[in-house]
């Protein structure tokens, strides 16, 4: 079963029916039971960092998420989902994160924001999420990203007026700066890569 934590942050319905193509059954939960027993955790989120972070721990979000990767549970975070996961945000000053991943969230060097569209990503050497998708183009929606790549972690990048960390994965953990559901063919080949892992 693959749980898509439901904490008022991103598209849930649009999430589920994508992540339902992968034959896996699809539950929409903040129930912390289901989020924790389920073999995959999809964490996404829209907005801004900072209301993402107090939406995520209202439901006990961050909890949630270091259970799971405590005992390297599968977990995949999506746009705002994604930045969280990292150690903080620039959006609002002193924006703390869960912390999975060292670095900062800042505001992308680009003449327009946001970054809305589709682009190009270069995957990361050993890549699990984007295997048989170098090159391919994703959707995205966003004007901050992680830009420094934590020495632990295979990262694949984009770039937007400068390069920033597009995917991301160490072990159990994903995360995407860009939306695999809204992302057609190949953001189905992106689920499809991730849910085999579970």
């Amino acid at each position: 079963m693959i749980a898509i934590l439901d904490y008022g942050s991103g598209n849930l319905r649009s999430a589920e029916r994508a992540f339902e193509l992968t034959g896996h059954e699809v539950v929409i939960t903040s129930d912390p039971k289901i989020c924790f027993a389920s073999d995959g955790l999809v964490v996404p989120g829209v907005g801004a960092y900072a209301a993402c972070m107090e939406q995520l721990r209202a439901v006990h979000g961050e909890e949630i998420i270091e259970a799971r990767v405590a005992v390297n549970k599968p977990l995949l975070g999506i746009c705002v989902g994604a930045q969280i996961l990292f150690e903080s945000g620039s959006e609002k000053v002193g924006s703390a994160g869960v912390g999975l991943f060292a670095g900062e969230v800042s505001r992308l060097r680009a003449p327009v924001l946001p970054h809305m569209g589709w682009n190009t990503v270069r995957a990361g050497a050993g890549s699990r999420l984007l295997e048989g998708l170098d090159g391919a183009s994703f959707y995205f929606v966003h004007s901050y990203a992680a830009k420094v790549a934590p020495s632990d972690s295979i990262t694949s990048w984009s770039e937007y007026g400068e390069p920033f960390i597009a995917a991301i994965e160490r072990g159990p953990i994903s995360a995407t700066q860009f939306h695999p559901e809204k992302s057609s063919a190949n953001g189905a080949r992106l689920i499809k890569n991730w849910a085999q892992t579970l």
